[in-house]
């Protein structure tokens, strides 16, 4: 399949029984490896299942990956970079498009080094509606222990000079920098 780099696209993430979850409608990437993808965005539109429609407000740069079950979004907060982490399958990519199944459980990382935990009460409710099942529950758990341990040691993709980078490299490409 053809590599995405400097091409804009679009996100779609999908709930487990396969309906349509929420839409990032213009995305650019600017990084393609073997294990993950990286796009970037500026108030993009956001498209969610019930059709309601809002845009982002922080400029944001978005990893998915290929071998861990999670997508992370670096939003640049006044604050310092926030990272949100969805607990999510591993993307593919259909069409130009980049899939994904969201599993609702999502942590953070704040800039003064704080993990939190958030969703847990819908990660029960759509455990239960959507029957994910041991197997699902058994990865999602494993992976927030090993996300934690990323984030407390610092390693890809929570390090700020990478997103950093990420960031001014969709800048320099875009015209943003002008």
């Amino acid at each position: 399949m053809d590599n995405l780099t400097k091409k804009w696209i679009e996100v779609q993430g999908y709930k487990h029984d396969g309906r349509m979850h929420r839409i990032w409608d213009r995305v650019y990437v600017v990084e393609e490896k073997e294990n993950y993808i990286v796009v970037c965005s500026t108030k993009t539109k956001v498209i969610e299942h019930n059709f309601r429609v809002w845009y982002t407000k922080e400029p944001a740069v978005m990893i998915f990956f290929k071998d861990i079950w999670m997508n992370v979004i670096a939003m640049f907060k006044k604050s310092g970079i926030t990272y949100y982490v969805n607990l999510a399958s591993p993307y593919i990519k259909d069409k130009g498009y980049i899939k994904y199944i969201d599993y609702d459980l999502d942590m953070k990382l704040y800039p003064n080094h704080n993990i939190r935990i958030i969703d847990v009460k819908e990660y029960a409710y759509h455990r239960e509606k959507y029957q994910y099942g041991e197997d699902i529950d058994t990865i999602l758990k494993y992976n927030i222990n090993k996300i934690k341990n990323m984030m407390k040691e610092g390693k890809f993709p929570f390090v700020d000079e990478k997103i950093n980078e990420f960031y001014e490299r969709y800048k320099e490409e875009e015209g943003l920098n002008k």
